[in-house]
């Protein structure tokens, strides 16, 4: 198992877990690598050795990549192939990645090679921790990726400011990838036979842009969750479509599980126990009545994504492997990311339809017909437009994120003069993740606005004591829209709450990645 020691972390290789990768992201750590692990790798550098002495073909160890394959490449350029290997697929475009996953990958890349299947130094995989230790974050582009041979050009990049080239970020600041090293206390490394393929292949950069919105998600979900729970009381709803024989009967795990959070999240409520009662109101509308049934949903693929990533953070996914015991180097797929694009994808459909779900609650809670409160949210409605524009641009973000949406692993484009004839998107799927995040974050935002101003028009009367904690949490930040004023602050402010901290405790021990 990873044990934690202070502010740092020791690292197993293959035994991460969740909540080891959300700590790698979430803030700088010292990582540690057991020195169990060395026998192993040791052994594996030996089989490459070998079977360079011996001359025998290996795919990227005395041949060239792709579909120059076939080419064999003599001894005394086999340093240089590696070098070469490295510079050329350094070609990746955009935005550089944030240091939340820049970290994570260098954490996950040494994690993988350190598991002895590899082919590389010891050395190699104490600079990768090194340059994290130091907080020295390889100048990663987001695009250029297709998900296989593994993320190819964004792994070129770290592994070129390992050799002295490129360029790194230190505290926010673009350096040269040498000041870079002489601050991490590094020389530039020569890469030796199988250690620069070793670097490139593997699905580590997709697999931290895929956890670290998973953690987001996880956050928004159950962010959405105590919202929702708030909107219900603030439209006078009912918490009988919350009772758990109904879910019972359904056996679907996570609907019942949040049907039980619903149930904590509104138990004790004054605005709820003031119409039980002679309520003209059947029924209530789906967005307030089928929650258990959506975010259960929700909460059910979010958990079968969380598996697979978690199992993808452990994997080894370069090519070829090389099994030190039986003296075997085997070329596979293993740098195929089509695990983590269909998790990715996964992921979309589920933070889609939690902000889908959100913006029906916005509309009903602006609809006096629906919701009993003042049209739009605000007192003298007509000469104040209330939250009128407010649901529209949550209207605009829930649209975005429908096409968003749209699965990435159903698109592939081959590559490399057909070698590589299908590919996984995985890179892009994940990547778009935190795009969709920051649109849910901003409708979940609007609604948390629209639900405590419901609330406020039925003082006297109060919600549970959980929902008044989230009220006030609110309220400290934001106060009551008495009349029209500059919204977008008070938008940007809820946002800056939903980004900043947890806001129930009734959710997270649901989610894949809390303790």
């Amino acid at each position: 198992m990873t044990r934690t020691e202070g502010a740092g972390l020791a690292l197993a290789p293959g035994a991460l877990t969740l909540g080891d990768c959300r700590r790698i992201a979430a803030a700088q750590l010292r990582l540690t690598l057991p020195r169990s692990a060395k026998s192993a790798v040791r052994a594996a550098v030996r089989t490459v050795q070998n079977v360079v002495a011996a001359g025998v073909p290996a795919y990227g160890i005395n041949t060239g990549f792709g579909k120059l394959a076939r080419t064999h490449i003599p001894d005394a350029r086999l340093e240089q192939l590696q070098t070469n290997l490295v510079r050329s697929h350094a070609v990746g475009t955009g935005p550089l990645l944030d240091d939340a996953v820049v970290r994570l990958v260098l954490a996950l890349k040494a994690a993988s090679l350190a598991r002895g299947y590899s082919g590389v130094r010891w050395e190699v995989i104490e600079a990768l921790i090194a340059l994290h230790n130091a907080g020295v974050l390889p100048c990663i582009p987001a695009k250029g990726s297709v998900g296989a041979s593994g993320d190819l050009a964004p792994l070129a990049h770290l592994a070129l400011v390992l050799m002295g080239e490129g360029e790194a970020r230190v505290e926010g600041v673009v350096v040269p990838a040498c000041v870079g090293l002489a601050r991490a206390g590094l020389k530039p490394l020569k890469l030796r036979a199988k250690e620069g393929l070793a670097l490139l292949n593997g699905t580590q950069v997709s697999t931290a842009l895929a956890l670290c919105a998973l953690f987001e998600i996880e956050d928004l979900f159950a962010a959405a969750v105590a919202i929702g729970a708030l909107s219900v009381d603030a439209a006078r709803g009912s918490d009988t479509p919350f009772d758990p024989r109904i879910h019972a009967l359904r056996g679907q795990p996570g609907q019942s599980e949040v049907a039980e959070s619903y149930r904590r999240l509104l138990a004790g409520s004054a605005i709820r126990r003031s119409h039980r009662v002679n309520d003209e109101r059947v029924q209530d509308p789906y967005s307030l009545r089928c929650q258990p049934q959506v975010m259960g949903a929700c909460l059910d693929l979010i958990r079968s994504a969380a598996a697979m990533l978690a199992n993808e953070a452990n994997a080894v996914t370069d090519n070829p492997l090389v099994f030190g015991d039986s003296g075997e180097i085997l070329s596979g797929g293993n740098f195929h990311a089509e695990p983590v694009a269909l998790a990715a994808d996964t992921l979309a459909l589920a933070i889609a339809e939690i902000g889908a779900l959100s913006e029906r609650r916005i509309a009903l809670l602006i609809d006096a017909t629906l919701s009993g409160l003042p049209p739009f949210l605000v007192r003298e409605a007509g000469l104040n437009s209330g939250f009128m524009l407010a649901h529209v641009t949550a209207a605009a973000l829930a649209s975005e994120n429908k096409s968003l949406a749209h699965p990435a692993s159903v698109d592939s484009l081959p590559t490399s003069a057909n070698q590589e004839d299908h590919v996984s998107m995985a890179t892009f799927a994940a990547r778009r993740l935190r795009e969709m995040c920051a649109n849910v974050r901003t409708i979940l935002a609007i609604e948390w606005l629209a639900a405590a101003q419901g609330i406020d028009f039925h003082a006297p009367l109060k919600t549970s004591r959980p929902l008044q904690a989230l009220h006030a949490r609110l309220r400290q930040q934001v106060p009551f829209y008495a009349e029209d004023r500059y919204l977008a602050p008070d938008i940007a402010a809820a946002e800056r709450l939903l980004l900043g901290e947890r806001l129930t405790p009734y959710v997270h021990h649901l989610l894949p990645s809390s303790p």
